[in-house]
């Protein structure tokens, strides 16, 4: 399972020019679910996620995670982060997971985050906008392989 994590000032998704999510001050994790993943994964993903420390200090140090801060986090799904380019110049999918794998993951994943932090979300499946302002710029991609 792999997250693309932006530290954001503020970000927001939209479908079809209609906002269905937007935060403040926190994290922007685009989800791309793979292939052999399970809930053990969300749930190590979630953890990952929650802690890892990309927000400043009072010495401006990355030491501190979003928990740390109480900031927000915008979670939206992305199968494409699943994609194999390692040739050619189309990009295969075969290692992201079925959409409706994928969907009961990231449906788990979002249940997850919410019970821990104030979460706003994406449409699986949908055609979707997303805006930030990506704070530093700050991005990492994290990633938990199945065990």
């Amino acid at each position: 399972m792999i997250a693309l994590v932006q530290r954001v000032a503020e970000a927001r998704v939209s479908v079809g020019g209609d906002s269905v999510g937007a935060i403040g001050r926190g994290i922007l994790a685009l989800i791309g679910v793979e292939r052999g993943d399970g809930e053990a994964e969300a749930q190590r993903l979630v953890d990952k996620v929650l802690a890892y420390r990309i927000f400043p200090d009072a010495a401006g140090k990355m030491n501190l995670s979003l928990l740390d801060i109480g900031g927000e986090l915008l979670v939206v799904p992305q199968f494409t982060l699943a994609a194999d380019t390692n040739s050619g110049t189309r990009a295969s999918f075969s290692a992201a997971a079925a959409p409706p794998d994928a969907e009961r993951l990231f449906s788990c994943l979002v249940e997850i985050f919410k019970k821990k932090v104030r979460t706003a979300t994406g449409r699986f499946g949908a055609e979707m906008k997303v805006s930030l302002v990506n704070d530093g710029p700050v991005t990492f991609w994290l990633r938990v392989e199945p065990r």
